[in-house]
């Protein structure tokens, strides 16, 4: 007879290698039933951008998320252009290129990187090296393009910072043409190996139904069914100008959420291509010098899914209110879920195929788990941090003594 066991999985693991707790309670090698804590991470962000500019924003919350660190800038400058009457009505023609440019090299980045480490994950390392070595000419390009390989700084209301330049053009357009033949090779690699079919297909189902219930976002809820996309249901940039496909799998499965972003791949190539044909000539960016008393709200498909900010001015040069919902603040709950009825070997896996961003659930609510109420609030965290912070140096000095 088996007995009911806890196995702990974080907030410090080899696997799970951003800080988060989830508990798994086990009757064998079945899973039947896991507590999920999240938040072990909190700059204040929110907080932070009441402090700064209009213009420097940006450059702030563009450090939410390292891999998507082009997603919070644009949904921020999309929310201060939501007041300012909407970014079809501001941003030049040009930037709105620009714009849809950098967001699907993002994609691509982003995608290939979860890729190689889902299959690090499996325990499939030649994937891993593979996705990442083919990753490092995207980031050349953002590299060639703004000066970094990761935070780009580009987006700014009104516009963007940097210029995609004429002799730069041939040199992405090789880029993302080679990267069709990798993706190819992807396809093959993965979706059509009977191993990982066997090893993946069927496992942490999320059905459509159940997706709907957790409200999950982008390729997770598309991977079960639901035909949203950001993109085209609430177009920005040039989303509604070109040509496209939203992605769709039926099966909820962790292959099904593979397959999703392995075949967005070929689309990102796509809008890319298409925008560097059609990308007109002329100025990248309008000067803007006051933002009205309002609010406005800013939503883009991150690689993840759907990432909001909302932004309240009251007419000086700073937000007083800056909320942000970033899509791992979704799906990471689903996997409530999808986990339960699971192996322990199968538990890794399922809960990074939602491609957990656990920074981006930056939050500072902390529970009584016998009352579940909150017993702090954020300035007597701060208060705990100062009293820790005191600790530490009089232990530091008695060490020293």
């Amino acid at each position: 007879m088996s007995h009911k066991i806890v196995i702990p999985l974080g907030p410090h693991h080899p696997l799970q290698e951003e800080p988060a707790f989830f508990e798994l309670s086990v009757e064998g090698e079945k899973v039947t039933d896991i507590d999920i804590t999240v938040g072990y991470v909190h700059r204040g962000i929110e907080k932070l951008s009441e402090s700064k500019h209009f213009d420097q924003v940006p450059f702030l919350v563009e450090r939410i998320c390292g891999i998507c660190s082009s997603s919070h800038p644009y949904a921020f400058v999309l929310a201060v252009e939501d007041m300012l009457g909407g970014e079809k009505n501001i941003v030049p023609e040009r930037a709105l290129y620009i714009r849809t440019i950098i967001e699907e090299l993002q994609r691509i980045h982003s995608h290939l990187l979860w890729l190689g480490l889902a299959g690090h994950f499996l325990g499939y390392d030649t994937l891993w090296m593979w996705a990442w070595r083919y990753r490092e000419p995207v980031l050349d390009c953002f590299e060639m393009i703004t000066g970094n390989r990761q935070n780009y700084a580009i987006f700014k209301v009104g516009g963007v910072r940097h210029n995609i330049r004429d002799e730069d053009i041939p040199i992405i357009k090789k880029t993302i043409g080679d990267l069709t033949k990798v993706v190819d090779m992807f396809c093959g690699a993965i979706t059509d190996d009977p191993v990982i079919k066997a090893r993946l297909k069927g496992v942490g189902v999320l059905t459509k139904q159940e997706a709907i219930e957790w409200c999950v976002v982008g390729p997770t809820a598309r991977a079960s069914g639901i035909n949203i996309d950001v993109r085209r249901d609430d177009p920005y940039g040039i989303y509604d100008q070109i040509n496209w496909n939203v992605i769709v799998k039926e099966e909820g499965s962790v292959f099904a959420k593979i397959q999703v972003r392995i075949l967005e791949l070929y689309e990102s190539i796509n809008i890319i291509c298409q925008c560097l044909e059609k990308m007109p000539e002329g100025e990248i960016n309008t000067e803007i010098k006051d933002i009205p008393i309002g609010e406005g709200i800013g939503r883009i498909e991150a690689p993840r899914g759907e990432c909001l900010h909302y932004v309240r001015s009251d007419g000086t040069n700073r937000p007083i209110r800056h909320k942000i919902r970033a899509p791992s603040y979704m799906n990471v709950p689903s996997n409530k879920t999808t986990v339960v009825g699971e192996t322990i070997c199968d538990a890794a896996i399922i809960l990074a195929a939602v491609d957990p961003c656990y920074s981006c659930t930056d939050r500072t609510i902390v529970l009584d788990r016998i009352t579940d109420k909150k017993v702090l609030n954020g300035w007597d965290l701060i208060e705990l941090s100062r009293k820790k912070t005191k600790e530490l140096r009089r232990n530091f000095k008695s060490i020293l003594k």
